[in-house]
């Protein structure tokens, strides 16, 4: 991991992080730099670590034609981006929990006694949720996943814009997704800025903060 970075300032990746939506067209990121971000993304925090961000990466013509008719307005970052990125959440996302804690303990990251107490409340709690609940905490941790995805791009020196334009009820089954499992959450293309993004105004802490 962070062997493709380019630019390791904090300050400049975050103020500079602007939403493109028209893309060089010869530029296409290969397999191993985009799987190298996705996992550079994945140190995102989640809900007891169960990390249920998935990712279907549209970059091949054929994927782009069959997502154009789903990307609603987004036709343009669709069209000329190296790559879509569709977000989902994976509401089972548990079935993975033994093998991540395993593999925690294996590693020597945790005491293999955590690991047996948070597994036992994990894999008792989780797949008693509600559709409802398991649907939202995968929304909210595939955001932050989202979000960390689109920090590192930059800092490997793409651009990014992130949507939620799009037919969700489409989306999951279109790309061969059990809909009844994935929940989509959001839509980013990446590749490199043809037009540069416009800087944009954010409301002042005093807007947005409640102090009690």
């Amino acid at each position: 991991m962070f062997s493709n970075i380019v630019n390791n300032d904090f300050a400049t990746i975050v103020k500079e992080r602007r939403s493109v939506r028209q893309y060089d067209e010869n530029v296409k990121i290969s397999k191993e730099e985009m799987s190298e971000m996705i996992s550079e993304a994945s140190l995102a925090p989640s809900s007891a670590n169960m990390q249920p961000w998935r990712v279907v990466v549209v970059d091949t013509p054929e994927g782009k034609e069959k997502l154009r008719p789903l990307v609603r307005f987004n036709t343009l970052q669709n069209d000329t981006s190296s790559a879509m990125l569709l977000i989902f959440g994976d509401t089972q996302s548990y079935l993975y929990a033994e093998e991540i804690y395993n593999t925690a303990v294996e590693q020597g990251k945790m005491p293999a006694e955590v690991r047996d107490r948070q597994l036992e409340t994990i894999l008792s709690m989780f797949p008693t949720l509600s559709k409802e609940s398991k649907v939202e905490i995968a929304k909210i941790d595939s955001s932050l996943f989202a979000m960390q995805f689109m920090l590192v791009a930059r800092a490997h020196g793409y651009d990014t814009n992130p949507m939620a334009g799009f037919e969700t009820d489409l989306i999951a089954k279109s790309f061969d997704l059990d809909e009844g499992r994935y929940a989509p959450v959001m839509m980013i293309s990446i590749g490199k800025a043809k037009e540069a993004g416009y800087e944009s105004v954010r409301l002042a802490p005093n807007k947005i903060t409640f102090w009690r």
